[in-house]
């Protein structure tokens, strides 16, 4: 009997392939898994402290009050690190392009706020939404393309303009973005389609 190289080296492949998908969605799994107890507990903390403020708004509108303020403070808080000890109110150059401190500072907050915020969203205060996660995904990163533009102008205008200091100028930056992002993402990003809106009892 003789011995096939190509037929081992076929036997081995599949079997790599087999491998690696199963793993893979093992991993998925397990993260799905996470991620949803996750939002089950921030989803209680919300429903904790909801009742005083059922009068005012709806649970949705609580819920993204809650977890945008949250990660707008931490947004903040970010960036006023990043620009008074990070960066030191100094010019931040790249091989590329020089990046004034205010501006970089936002950049480095941005990196971490864009993440939490689009999980706070699609699994926390929008979860009811039946699109795909990565139409989801790329909707969420176009609005959020948008607000950024809508950062950096209101900041430089704030800024440079209107003599108002980096903090103070981010803080009202982020009224006007934050009123913006909530409503595209409700009718936009995160929206429910008419055919599941209409199924759902009154």
């Amino acid at each position: 009997m003789s011995f096939n190289l190509f037929d081992f080296d076929s036997h081995l492949q599949t079997n790599f392939i087999f491998s690696t998908t199963f793993h893979l969605l093992s991993l998925r799994a397990y993260m799905n898994k996470n991620i949803q107890q996750v939002s089950n507990v921030i989803n209680r903390v919300i429903d904790f402290f909801y009742p005083p403020f059922r009068p005012f708004f709806n649970r949705q509108t609580f819920g993204y009050a809650a977890c945008g303020g949250g990660n707008t403070m931490l947004d903040i808080f970010l960036y006023f690190i990043a620009f008074h000890f990070i960066l030191n109110k100094e010019i931040l150059y790249t091989p590329v392009v020089a990046i004034s401190p205010h501006i970089a500072a936002f950049l480095i907050s941005f990196l971490i706020t864009f993440p939490l915020g689009f999980f706070l969203s699609k699994y926390v205060v929008f979860s009811e939404s039946d699109l795909r996660g990565r139409v989801q995904l790329i909707r969420y990163f176009s609005l959020v393309l948008a607000c950024l533009l809508l950062n950096y102008i209101f900041i430089k205008f704030f800024v440079e303009y209107m003599g108002i200091f980096p903090t103070p100028a981010k803080i009202f930056t982020t009224f006007f973005v934050v009123a913006f992002s909530y409503l595209s993402q409700k009718h936009f990003t995160f929206r429910v389609s008419k055919v599941t809106s209409q199924a759902e009892p009154d």
